[in-house]
């Protein structure tokens, strides 16, 4: 059966049309035949957990919307590397008020958060419609990851780019989607490794047709340069410490799939952690406590038993956001479960470093605006 569906009655006219362009922006085959076997896609599977940048080829089971697609076999969802489509409608309730005014609509999604933020958008079902197309009778799909060692993100789901087969060439669905306008180039959680040069030009030439998101006839979010300026700090942020990731021993990305092995290695010796900041924990009678954003129920925390030491270092205005961490790696026994945990103490403000957020300005930055305090 073939993955597609009929586009939502409700979509007005120049949205129909909107897809209709996008549509021929990918270059569409023939159905593929037999149906993927399963004892391949097993085979395939068993690299998921391994790192290396190609994982194998699988069967398309479902398309769910514009950024994420399900697989036969896997135990959870595919996180797809550089998009960020808006979302679908999941409730009358946001349907009618984005028909009845749609800019309203927004603005009270947004409320009072210092981000924009995602929300239920006509162009969500139109990236979806679109997508559905675009793998429409082709069921095998080759994953490929980014960096070997990016396996799985905070919610479990694998990072992948993937691939289709048409007319004897594989095309990269992430960038076609950009190149479709069906998504802006997202680099929230850093810069493609691999395609980023694809990226920008698709977003380029998507941006220069007026294609989807950036048609602005068509109801979408108005502001993607607000989120663009956001998420290329981050992205620039991420790229600054580059060299150091991949040369450095002692510089640990927590999201790579060996983080804690490397740091537990280090036990007594003074590491750099690269990390979102998670829940925050003010200690009344004892420390506070930072998680650092690893996996769900697995998070790395920073312990300051100086309130001061924490006020100054501007931790409670980045929850979400990157910050680079230097300390020694310690461990603690909790006296109940008596299980070990290792942890970092803050005992300086200097210890931290913070990504830059337009429109915030980050401690120390007017005093010390070369991060040289942290020795990084």
């Amino acid at each position: 059966m073939p993955l597609t569906s009929r586009p939502p009655r409700w979509l007005p006219r120049r949205l129909l049309l909107a897809l209709a362009a996008a549509l021929l922006v990918a270059t569409c085959g023939p159905p593929q035949g037999a149906r993927y076997q399963r004892q391949q896609a097993q085979a395939s599977l068993k690299k998921l957990e391994a790192p290396g940048l190609v994982i194998g080829e699988f069967h398309l089971t479902k398309v769910t919307d514009g950024d994420t697609i399900r697989v036969d076999g896997l135990d959870s969802g595919l996180r797809l590397l550089g998009l960020d489509a808006e979302e679908t409608f999941k409730n009358d309730r946001d349907r009618r008020a984005a028909e009845t005014d749609f800019m309203a609509y927004l603005a009270a999604k947004r409320g009072k958060s210092k981000h924009p933020v995602k929300a239920a958008t006509p162009l969500g079902d139109l990236a979806t419609t679109w997508a559905k197309e675009f793998f429409r009778g082709h069921t095998k799909v080759r994953l490929e990851r980014d960096d070997a060692r990016e396996i799985r993100d905070r919610y479990d789901r694998y990072l992948a780019y993937v691939f289709v087969e048409k007319d004897g060439r594989w095309l990269n669905y992430n960038v076609e989607c950009i190149r479709a306008g069906m998504s802006p180039y997202f680099t929230k959680y850093g810069y493609s490794r691999r395609f980023h040069d694809e990226m920008v030009a698709a977003e380029q030439e998507a941006r220069a047709a007026r294609r989807g998101i950036w048609d602005p006839s068509l109801p979408h979010y108005p502001d993607y340069d607000e989120r663009k300026a956001w998420w290329d700090a981050r992205g620039d942020f991420i790229a600054r410490y580059q060299p150091q990731i991949d040369n450095d021993p002692s510089f640990i990305v927590l999201t790579h799939w060996d983080s804690m092995r490397r740091i537990e290695e280090r036990l007594g010796q003074e590491v750099s952690i690269l990390a979102t900041v998670g829940e925050i924990r003010l200690g009344d009678r004892g420390p506070t406590r930072v998680s650092l954003s690893r996996k769900m129920f697995g998070d790395f925390p920073l312990i300051f038993f100086d309130k001061d030491v924490f006020a100054s270092t501007g931790l409670m205005a980045w929850k979400g956001e990157f910050i680079v961490v230097k300390g020694v790696v310690s461990a603690y026994t909790n006296k109940h479960t008596r299980r070990k945990q290792l942890q970092i103490q803050v005992d300086r403000p200097g210890q931290i470093i913070l990504s830059p957020i337009p429109g915030l300005v980050r401690p120390g930055d007017v005093t010390n605006p070369t991060d040289s305090a942290a020795g990084l």
